[in-house]
């Protein structure tokens, strides 16, 4: 089971997020390879069973502009019946991106192999044992 995993982080704090959910992927007995969306080349998806994708809230709640939404709008047809998981942090708001995104993904087809995880600022040890289980729950939905 091969799991890609995108992210992009401004202050660390969805970065620190990446690194769990692919610990929970490993645990899982999972492989993982984790790419920033700068990294990331659209191309590779088609190589991974599952993807986690993680942005961070930006501006009017909204995913960061100029690396991640491009990148994801790249691979928005090809997430119908692939198994997804989303993750993130913010400093504002009330986490309507994440909701708006999970929405985006869901009428494209995809299958969210769990509720997004979302954390205020820094993740807590309550945050980052849901970013662990997402990465588990990642590679059951798979498999």
């Amino acid at each position: 089971m091969k799991v890609i995993l995108v992210y992009w982080s401004g202050t660390g704090n969805t970065e620190a997020m990446a690194q769990v959910v692919a610990e929970g992927v490993q645990a899982q007995g999972g492989e993982v390879a984790l790419f920033t969306a700068g990294e990331f080349d659209v191309d590779m998806a088609g190589f991974f069973n599952a993807i986690a994708f993680g942005c961070p809230s930006m501006g009017s709640e909204e995913l960061e502009e100029s690396e991640f939404a491009p990148m994801f709008a790249a691979r928005e047809p090809e997430l119908k019946d692939k198994p997804i998981a989303l993750f993130g942090s913010y400093g504002w708001g009330d986490g309507e991106w994440m909701c708006t995104w999970a929405d985006t993904c869901k009428s494209n087809g995809a299958i969210l192999a769990c509720e997004p995880v979302i954390c205020n600022e820094a993740p807590d040890e309550d945050a980052l044992a849901q970013c662990k289980a997402l990465g588990g729950a990642l590679v059951l939905a798979g498999k």
